[in-house]
């Protein structure tokens, strides 16, 4: 079995029938874990899978929302209703081109962020920055590489980083903000020799 990845403290429990009920068959990832135990390194799984072609730009945001929601009793619901208003998946693999490939820069990141909030582009209902930032981290992360990585923007986060972060709201953040975190984030990792996420994780648990 594969190890956690550093600086995640337990897997998201969820009941998989549940889930399963609630969303579009074609939605649903394969090899996703039937447990109910949901760790961070199996949607990076369904991740590299869409990256290589062999999982649909649906099957990632399902694995993301599952993970992102966990346990909350509106998750299927609303995963639903964001799956629904992109039938075909078009708008998210629009939304994550820039952020697929195998190399990023910063330039690529605010346009990923900027496409997931645009309604013309890619915004999809329910799917707000707490959790696109989710997929935009779980596509686009680049383990052992260091420098600006995209990493998750949630309110929980927000709430605990200092204000060197750049981050100035509670909610609903702009493009620059999220990128002042990366940075941020990236110095960090840096200077205490750990991944960039896991300067999230940090926060994220309150460390």
């Amino acid at each position: 079995m594969q190890k956690p990845i550093p600086g995640e403290q337990a897997p998201i429990i969820v009941n998989v029938d549940r889930w399963r009920a609630g969303l579009p068959p074609d939605a649903w990832p394969e090899s996703f874990p039937s447990s109910g135990d949901v760790w961070r390194r199996d949607v990076f799984a369904v991740a590299d899978a869409y990256r290589a072609g062999s999982a649909s730009a649906r099957q990632l945001l399902t694995a993301v929302l599952i993970w992102g929601y966990g346990p909350i009793g509106y998750g299927p619901w609303r995963a639903a209703k964001s799956l629904g208003a992109d039938p075909d998946g078009k708008r998210l693999a629009y939304a994550l081109e820039a952020v697929s490939a195998s190399e990023h820069d910063e330039d690529a990141l605010r346009t990923a962020y900027r496409r997931f909030g645009d309604p013309d582009q890619a915004r999809l209902p329910w799917l707000g920055p707490g959790l696109f930032t989710k997929v935009l981290y779980l596509a686009g992360y680049r383990r052992g590489v260091g420098g600006v990585q995209p990493l998750i923007l949630d309110r929980v986060v927000a709430s605990r980083l200092p204000a060197e972060a750049g981050v100035g709201r509670a909610s609903g953040w702009l493009s620059e903000e999220w990128l002042a975190y990366l940075r941020w984030a990236a110095e960090q990792a840096h200077a205490r020799a750990i991944e960039p996420d896991a300067v999230e994780m940090t926060a994220f648990y309150d460390r």
